[in-house]
């Protein structure tokens, strides 16, 4: 974000605007900054209605470095932490929390190291001489309009005539956010991180609003069971061995495969692991640095999701 004196307007950078998360935030800066000059969004995959431009961490730190960008805001992801692949649990843990972030899986390994770099990078010199101010956001599971395991979850259970089948404990609970409240904690942390930089200059923040901690299977109930979607039995019907043979067939696959073609199946050993742990947030920190207040209300959030579950082409409604 870069900010002239002048007329106090804004100009914004997208990274990843094209995607699920990205998207949300381009239309919440269109929405609700009403200081908005000028909006510019690249992302890796071309999208319908923008241009692709590959980038990485570090290009946008020297970027900003080198035309006196000032301030970076940098979307990490809960992961960043946990859940470890140790089966750990976490609840309602807070940003000061001690956690063994133990990782193995490309995913969160790269995130914690991108957000490493971002936050190291608070302080630096960029051009003309002021100091680049950075923070870093880590969203609960995101869901919401747009959510592509949402949607193959409905499609997977069209398939099967309707039904879901318990794979998971009901126990294990998760922590999730609506993608509508993650995007607008970006624009609030953009809009303050210039008043607030002592204060919020070089810091993490768990995102997450008032969605209700659940299994993922539960809280995916919420939105496919007013779709037509049933979850059978209240007892898990596949055996826990069977899931970590499975997950391990699908990684000797990916593996075998990947000269070929990109095999990413929805079960693997990392997301079998992350699914079967809790984890859960609790923390004010982003209400005390910067007033975030989730935008939208969980009743809220669960009803644009149902719509936009039933919406989908071969809605069981």
């Amino acid at each position: 974000m870069a900010e002239s004196p002048e007329a106090r307007e804004l100009v914004y950078l997208v990274t990843g605007g094209c995607g699920f998360l990205g998207e949300h935030v381009v239309r919440m800066l269109l929405q609700r900054e009403p200081r908005l000059l000028e909006l510019r969004v690249f992302d890796l995959h071309l999208g319908p209605w923008l241009e692709e431009l590959k980038t990485g961490t570090k290009n946008v730190i020297e970027a900003c470095v080198q035309t006196g960008t000032r301030f970076l805001v940098y979307t990490s992801s809960m992961e960043v932490v946990g859940p470890n692949i140790k089966g750990h649990p976490f609840y309602r843990g807070d940003e000061d929390t001690p956690y063994e972030a133990a990782h193995s899986h490309p995913y969160p390994c790269s995130k914690a190291q991108a957000e490493q770099l971002v936050l190291e990078a608070n302080g630096r010199e960029v051009h003309g001489g002021l100091p680049l101010v950075t923070c870093a956001l880590r969203p609960t599971g995101i869901y919401g309009e747009g959510h592509q395991i949402m949607r193959d979850f409905y499609r997977q259970g069209l398939r099967l005539g309707g039904r879901l089948f318990r794979a998971i404990p009901a126990s294990v609970e998760h922590g999730r956010v609506y993608v509508g409240n993650v995007a607008w904690m970006h624009v609030l942390v953009a809009r303050e991180l210039e008043q607030r930089a002592a204060l919020m200059g070089g810091q993490v923040y768990f995102c997450y609003d008032d969605s209700p901690y659940k299994s993922y299977e539960d809280f995916n109930m919420e939105f496919l069971g007013p779709c037509g979607l049933r979850l059978v039995e209240s007892r898990l019907l596949v055996p826990y061995w069977l899931l970590v043979l499975l997950a391990a067939l699908n990684a000797l696959l990916q593996w075998l495969l990947r000269p070929l073609f990109l095999y990413a199946p929805l079960l693997n050993p990392y997301t079998l692991a992350v699914a079967n742990t809790t984890f859960t947030v609790s923390t004010d920190k982003a209400q005390r640095h910067f007033g975030y207040v989730p935008l939208f209300s969980w009743e809220d959030s669960r009803t644009r999701t149902i719509r936009w579950v039933q919406a989908m082409e071969g809605s069981a409604q």
